[in-house]
């Protein structure tokens, strides 16, 4: 039987998916050539926002209507955060919470022997909870390799519903994250990006820590790149960032999750810093770190942000420089205290204050790329586009090669960057 596998959401689904994948490939089932029609079709669903739900149950009819006979399984973080709403379920044949996939190949053939729709959903443990033995040997058709180390969240932000569906912190020991890093690199890949649900909080209640992480990554031979996904801000300590700034394989590009530049709007998201200590951990990053670069995410239209705190807001992000900003608007999450929270932001006040935060960003980003001309830096081309190969520098400034080399693609190269466009540069190779 062959199989899809349609992922939904952050690089920690990518990462699981992967490992979903390889298992099944294990067990003697094959990947479908055609990607809209398989015997069994396996949909990896993020539940971050109401919107994600409305995408994961428009995937699920799609499959449906495309695979009328087939196997639809739905894991991710949908099913475990709502596991009584059953429309969520609709069409589907098999559901896996998020604590349940290393059931999948047990659950595919009960399935296929008994012939019942059943729906396998348990709670995360308050405590306790071991972290999920998946590892991967590829990132398929991806240069760069995510790999998991981190998973759960003990921060419950008022309007996130993530803890629920991931359960509280737990890390992948030391060793077997080693273990994973040489296969993968074995198979050929240079760059690796530690992911995870919150990434520095890695190593909570063990006897290791981020760092820990990044120092075991750096070891491995044939590995030349080290980055890490999305970081809370206020974990990103001192004596985190000396050990970091040791390590010449570590790639200098902070995502530090911002959300707000408004101290009141931080507290009332139960937020764990002010815009203070978040200056101050950029400023320290840019200290340790030449020619580092900061992204972030900024949401508007929080519950109860006036046009002071949105304005308050504009000015703290313009103030950092950041390189890149994903800005969105607030949406209101079922079983979150924001939900629920007086003073809620019209649609349209959303819509116009993410226009003005997105205008103020693009700024910032060409101010960014334009301080990157004149720069050699090391690229790792990740593809051939239309005659022009496209690649990032280890602060994550994408860049486009005009070049019909394809033997370049997953390869480091040198390129002095020579001009800035709107969302990236160009350069040629040395």
């Amino acid at each position: 039987m062959n199989f899809n596998i349609v992922t939904l959401g952050c690089k920690v689904n990518q990462y699981e998916s992967q490992a979903m994948r390889e298992a099944l490939l294990k067990n003697g089932y094959t990947l479908s050539q055609d990607k809209e029609k398989a015997d069994i079709t396996i949909i990896n669903s993020c539940t971050v926002t109401s919107v994600s739900d409305a995408k994961n149950r428009k995937v699920i009819s799609r499959v449906r209507r495309s695979n009328p006979d087939g196997i639809i399984i739905l894991t991710g973080c949908m099913p475990q955060a709502f596991p009584d709403d059953s429309k969520n379920f609709k069409d589907c044949d098999i559901v896996l919470g998020n604590a349940k996939r290393a059931e999948l190949i047990p659950a595919l053939e009960k399935y296929l022997a008994e012939k019942h729709t059943f729906v396998n959903i348990s709670q995360h443990p308050a405590k306790n909870e071991i972290f999920e033995n998946l590892s991967v040997s590829s990132l398929g058709e991806h240069t760069r390799a995510f790999i998991k180390i981190e998973d759960g969240c003990n921060r419950f932000c008022s309007y996130c519903i993530i803890p629920y569906a991931r359960g509280r912190v737990r890390s992948k020991p030391l060793e077997d994250l080693k273990t994973e890093i040489e296969n993968i690199a074995l198979n050929g890949y240079k760059e690796v990006v530690l992911v995870g649900i919150n990434l520095s909080a890695y190593g909570l209640g063990e006897n290791f820590d981020l760092a820990d992480a990044v120092e075991t990554a750096c070891s491995i031979d044939g590995i030349e790149r080290v980055r890490l996904g999305s970081i809370e801000p206020e974990q990103m300590d001192d004596k985190l960032i000396s050990r970091l700034a040791t390590q010449e394989k570590f790639c200098p590009q902070f995502h530090l999750s911002l959300q707000s530049g408004c101290d009141k709007t931080l507290k009332d998201m139960n937020r764990h810093y002010d815009s203070a200590e978040y200056a101050q951990i950029v400023a320290n990053l840019r200290k340790a770190f030449e020619n580092s670069s900061m992204t972030t995410d900024v949401m508007v239209g929080f519950a109860g942000e006036s046009e002071e705190d949105f304005a308050s807001s504009m000015e703290f992000v313009k103030s950092i420089g950041f390189a890149k900003v994903h800005v969105f608007p607030y949406s209101q999450r079922k079983g979150t205290k924001a939900a629920d929270a007086p003073n809620q932001v019209s649609p349209a006040e959303k819509d116009r204050r993410a226009s003005l935060m997105g205008a103020l960003v693009e700024k910032s980003r060409f101010e960014f790329l334009t301080s990157q001309v004149g720069r050699v830096e090391s690229v790792l081309f990740e593809r051939m586009r239309h005659g022009y190969l496209e690649g990032y520098t280890k602060n994550y400034t994408p860049v486009h090669v005009i070049s019909n080399d394809n033997s370049l693609c997953g390869t480091i190269a040198d390129v002095k960057l020579v001009s800035a466009e709107k969302d990236y540069c160009t350069g040629e190779l040395v």
